[in-house]
């Protein structure tokens, strides 16, 4: 498979990890977008919101509770911070591989481009 995150997960390319466990793995985006911008990936390869089925279930409350303790870390969690699913290419997806966006460190204006 050619997923840029599927390499980044079996440690084929190097990433600066900030959180992983047996299903997800959170690191920092190489082109940040706020002063906090890390990508939180299930490692199962899912192309996108799209192929979610009922099976990921509890992936998707791992992701969503990795977001929570990475805001928290990062001392998001008071201020706020945003967390992104882009999806398909007018989406603005780049990856062909689910992954959150979690952002936060400055005030995030809206729409959001």
């Amino acid at each position: 498979m050619d997923c840029i995150f599927c390499k980044i997960i079996n440690k084929e390319i190097p990433a600066k990890v900030a959180y992983e466990d047996d299903n997800v793995v959170a690191f920092h985006d190489i082109n940040p977008q706020a002063p906090i911008h890390l990508l939180i990936v299930p490692k199962k390869h899912i192309t996108s919101v799209m192929e979610i089925d009922d099976e990921e279930n509890l992936l998707l409350g791992d992701i969503i509770l990795t977001a929570q303790n990475l805001a928290r870390e990062n001392n998001l969690d008071k201020k706020g911070f945003r967390i992104v699913v882009n999806t398909g290419e007018e989406g603005g997806q780049t990856v062909n591989h689910l992954h959150f966006h979690l952002l936060g460190g400055r005030f995030l204006t809206w729409p959001p481009g």
